[in-house]
């Protein structure tokens, strides 16, 4: 639900407004390998510029990615749910594999902060093993490093070339928001 209250401010939440009498209800089941999400139009899913603003700022600042660009990753990864839990076991805002939590020493991929900064420092290593190129650095964080390169490029995987993407558009519409 999505409503705005008598102070302007907007509310999202999981839970019917109590009293409003003008709300929206949209619905955001999408994690990253979920293959109804073929159906959403990503030009128009309201974006979210605030939340965990100083994880991703800090973040971005310490790992040297486009804040824009980490947000597009968690938007795309978990709608923002922190407690997030794909059906293939990846965890947390930007849905990190346990084997991959581990390599990061992330110790509790449900804390914002922790997942963030795990998540953030995996994509500046693929932003520099696939040089800068989003694209490339969105289909290795999506399908693995190894299988970007075995194929010269995005993997011919269905889930990963509609993340590629989503994470295009998010991206963009990220980086307007905060111009």
């Amino acid at each position: 639900y999505k409503y705005t209250d008598a102070d302007g401010i907007v509310h999202y939440t999981n839970i019917k407004p109590g009293g409003e009498r003008n709300y929206e209800t949209f619905s955001f089941p999408c994690y990253a390998s979920d293959p109804k999400c073929h159906d959403v139009d990503w030009e128009r899913v309201p974006l979210n510029t605030r939340v965990f603003q100083d994880e991703i700022d800090l973040a971005a600042v310490r790992f040297s990615v486009d804040a824009a660009l980490i947000r597009a990753i968690i938007h795309s990864e978990s709608a923002f749910q922190p407690d997030a839990l794909s059906p293939k076991g990846a965890q947390g805002l930007m849905q990190l594999m346990p084997a991959m939590q581990e390599e990061l020493k992330v110790s509790n991929p449900y804390d914002p902060g922790s997942n963030i900064e795990g998540g953030s420092y995996h994509l500046s290593r693929v932003l520099d093993e696939f040089d800068g190129d989003v694209e490339l650095a969105a289909a290795a964080y999506n399908a693995g490093s190894g299988a970007v390169r075995k194929y010269a490029g995005i993997p011919p995987y269905t889930e990963t070339r509609e993340y590629v993407r989503r994470v295009q558009i998010l991206y963009r519409r990220y980086r307007l928001a905060d111009s």
